[in-house]
């Protein structure tokens, strides 16, 4: 089975520094565990950010190198297309960057691939050129299903966690850089408003919430108005207390 782990250039959450997505470090060791050849995927301008994940078990990178205000959608499915890969993986969203998630459908539309969101565990399917997900759902659920190759599936953060880092690794792992196809992203038009806020709706979380959060919901939406004071003389408290209880109609007004 050949596999692809598509890879993004991330950050670290604290520091900023440049550094793998861990979800895409989890999506290489699914990969391992399946079996097969593994080539992680990669379009972007620099592949410098990406060198650890070779210690983490990705023994050969493809680096598409583009302009840092092009589009990689087209470099990565011009070598999918090629390649002509059985499953390719992909993390839910990126780290430190756009972060939207919508390459891997964007990507499976263009190429015509099933996709699967959030796998949490990967093996064999039932039937010769089928692949089994163990999907993760709210709350702690899982759900089993099974897919014919070749397809694209998201990694979900519950998968297991990557493999330790290895020095030796790191030094053998390849990297291959190519030209990309050069893709600039259209500009999009955005528009800026004032805030305004808005009615807070029971509804939404009463669909499948627990009692203590209906009830959170409930005193949430009934609540408005007032100020917070932290730790007010008596007379500011009593004066606050007198005027919100007149803006809700509980007393008269002078």
């Amino acid at each position: 089975m050949r596999i692809a782990v598509l890879l993004s250039a991330g950050r670290h959450a604290v520091s900023g520094h440049p550094a793998p997505v861990p979800v895409e470090l989890q999506a290489i060791r699914l990969a391992h565990e399946l079996g097969g050849e593994v080539t992680g995927l990669h379009a972007g301008p620099d592949a410098a950010p990406l060198k650890d994940a070779l210690g983490h078990g990705l023994p050969h990178l493809l680096h598409y190198r583009i302009a840092p205000t092009d589009d990689p959608l087209p470099s990565l499915a011009a070598a999918l297309s090629e390649s002509a890969f059985d499953l390719v993986l992909a993390g839910r969203a990126g780290q430190g960057g756009e972060d939207t998630g919508l390459l891997p459908y964007a990507l499976a539309r263009t190429l015509g691939l099933p996709l699967v969101p959030d796998a949490a565990a990967l093996a064999e399917g039932p039937q010769p050129g089928t692949l089994a997900v163990e999907q993760a759902l709210p709350r702690g659920a899982r759900r089993r299903l099974a897919v014919r190759l070749p397809a694209l599936v998201t990694v979900h953060p519950a998968a297991p966690a990557a493999l330790p880092f290895a020095f030796a690794a790191a030094r053998r792992g390849v990297v291959e850089t190519h030209p990309g196809l050069p893709a600039p992203r259209m500009a999009t038009q955005i528009e800026e408003r004032p805030y305004r806020a808005r009615p807070k709706l029971i509804a939404k979380a009463a669909a499948g919430a627990s009692a203590a959060e209906r009830l959170k919901a409930a005193t949430e939406a009934a609540s408005g108005g007032g100020r917070l004071l932290v730790d007010p003389a008596p007379e500011e408290a009593a004066r606050e207390i007198l005027t919100h209880l007149r803006d809700i109609g509980v007393l008269r007004s002078r």
